[in-house]
Parts: C-alpha cells; structure tokens; sequence
C-alpha cells in the first residue's frame, strides 16, 4: 500500500503544478483583458494630435481645425493641429511612425500622401498599407473645371466637341505637375481621346487669375476660387470631377455622366500608425464622424467648398484603395517620369 501510494506521488504533484500554471495563466488574461477595458474606457485621458503634413491654410489644415474643435469639445480632451510640412509628406509620415502606438497621434491629409506619391515616387520613405492604418475618410473637395469665356465654350459637352476636334490646341492650368488639377484634367483628356497642351502654375491662386486673364483656357479649381468669377460673368463653370452633382452646385453637371466612373475629388482623411489600438481607431472615427455630420460644420465645411463625408476605417480603406488605382492610370496618362 505504501509503495503504491509513494509510486503515485509523482504524477498527483505533476497534475497540480499543471493545474496551478492553468491558473496562473487565467488569471494573467482575465488581469490582462481587465487591463485593456481600462484603458479602453479611459480612452482618451490627455492631449491627441493631429500631424498635416503642409503648412497652415490649406485644405487638409483647415479641415483638421475644424474637427479638431469640434472634438476637444465633444471628449473633453484637446485635440491639438501640428503643421510639418515638407518632403512630399515624409517629414510627417516619421512624426507620425516615431510616435507612441498609443492611440493619440495621427496623420490629417490629403489623398496624394496616399494615392499619388506611391507611383510618382520610387524610393518614398513609407508604404501606405504598411505603415498606416486609415481612420476616417473626413471629407472630399471637388474641383470644377472653368472656362474663360473668350473660349465661346458654355457646356461640357462643348468643351468635349472642342477639344476631339482641335488635339493639344486647347491649353489648361494646374497647380502643378503631379497635382490632382493636373492629374483630373490628363484623366479626362484620357477619357476623351485626345489631347490638351498642360500649363503648370504654384497653385490656384496663379492658375484661375491666369484663366481670367486668358493666359489659358480651362483650368480645375475648387469652387471658392472659381465662384466669384462666375458670378461676374468672368469665366463658365463647365462640369465637377466628383463621382456625382455636387451638393456645392447641384445644376453643374459631373464628369461621370459622360465618363463613367470618372471621380478625381481631392480626398481628406486620418490615419493612424500600424499597431494603434482598435479601440482608439474606432472611437477617434465615431469621433470624427459625429463633428463632420454637425450641420453647422456641414455649413461651414460647404462655404468652403468641401463636403462631410465622415466614413468608417474600412470604408476608407477601400476608398485609398480606388483611389490610388485612378490616380495610377492619370500618372501613367499624363508621362509624369516617377523618381
């Protein structure tokens, strides 16, 4: 009996060491899981930032000002805007990288970050997919394509006769080679069969004044830019680059509707550095949404020439996605040589 009973010793010992290491490792993810519903639910308990990769006053910084406000007021936390720009957005892409994965930085711009330097250039610094998680596509800003009215053009669908009839007569303004002006107009040059002679100016406060002047003929603007002209009989606003009428001119015809499919407006959104907790993506997107779906920023975002879209992770995943195939195709249109 006693030899039975020590021979059976070992593995009653060997059973409750397993057992108490089950335990232990129970009671390490129940504190684990604890840990991180705290944390979820004190989520955000300081300061978030918002890194624009361009100086004050543009589109992407204006538009991270407005949400920003809006959401500071909203959890109680402040919601901070930190110009870098530089390097084609490189200098913000490693502000952002070299951040804590804490959940409380993130990138605000435009869609070329995304969709345009990945093609026009070789050895960037970062990968879209693997260096950031998309949050929230915040808002879309159609361009509209105007005419002088020395050109006798008043529809799209002149405009269209115009230039089959005339290859590489017509010439446009942009605000620069690789700018989603230039890009939106080789597409549609693309889409149209033929050709159009491209004129680069340092943005659209060079290229619509150029327009006015009849230093060219067409050129894609936002509305902002182009409406006061309008109003004076200046120039003819033709037709929007938006996938569909915008809200912002619901009578102005869209490209798609000749071309479709056609949809090059410049896209606003936030990102977040791969290995950012879920929980602070979604919250900082419901966040996002919710101000942008304001209608008094509805309002302001509309004089502006920009409209809320506040979308969800994966919703702007597959927009980036869409996105940047387009803008392969306009990049590869246009003969831009990549660097």
């Amino acid at each position: 009996m006693t030899t039975r009973c020590t021979a059976a010793w070992p593995g009653h010992r060997a059973r409750h060491r397993a057992l108490a290491l089950a335990a232990a490792a129970a009671i390490s993810l129940i504190c684990c899981t604890a840990r991180a519903a705290e944390s979820a639910s004190q989520f955000p308990s300081h300061v978030i930032r918002f890194i624009v990769p361009y100086a004050a006053g543009g589109l992407p910084d204006t538009v991270a000002r407005v949400v920003a406000q809006r959401v500071t007021a909203s959890i109680g936390q402040s919601v901070v805007v930190e110009n870098k720009p530089g390097a084609n957005g490189v200098i913000a892409a490693q502000a952002l990288m070299s951040s804590p994965r804490d959940g409380y930085t993130y990138l605000v711009t435009d869609g070329s970050m995304m969709s345009i330097n990945p093609t026009l250039y070789k050895d960037l610094s970062y990968d879209p997919k693997r260096d950031f998680v998309p949050v929230s596509l915040i808002a879309t800003s159609p361009l509209f394509l105007a005419t002088n009215t020395q050109t006798g053009i008043t529809t799209l669908q002149d405009f269209v006769k115009r230039v089959q009839a005339a290859p590489g007569k017509m010439n446009y303004g942009s605000s620069g080679v690789g700018s989603s002006h230039h890009l939106t107009m080789e597409a549609l040059a693309l889409g149209m069969h033929t050709k159009l002679t491209h004129v680069p100016f340092r943005g659209s406060g060079q290229s619509v004044p150029a327009l006015v002047g009849n230093q060219v003929d067409v050129v894609f603007a936002a509305l902002p830019s182009l409406s006061g002209f309008a109003d004076k009989g200046q120039v003819k606003i033709l037709a929007t680059n938006a996938g569909k009428r915008s809200a912002l001119a619901p009578d102005v015809p869209a490209i798609a509707e000749i071309l479709p499919g056609f949809n090059f407006a410049v896209t606003v959104g936030a990102l977040a550095a791969t290995g950012v907790p879920d929980y602070a993506v979604q919250r900082v997107s419901g966040e996002i949404a919710k101000a942008v779906k304001d209608p008094a920023v509805i309002k302001q975002f509309n004089t502006l020439g920009i409209e809320a879209v506040g979308a969800t992770p994966k919703e702007y995943a597959a927009a980036i996605d869409d996105e940047a195939q387009r803008y392969a195709g306009a990049i590869k249109a246009a003969n831009i040589k990549t660097e």
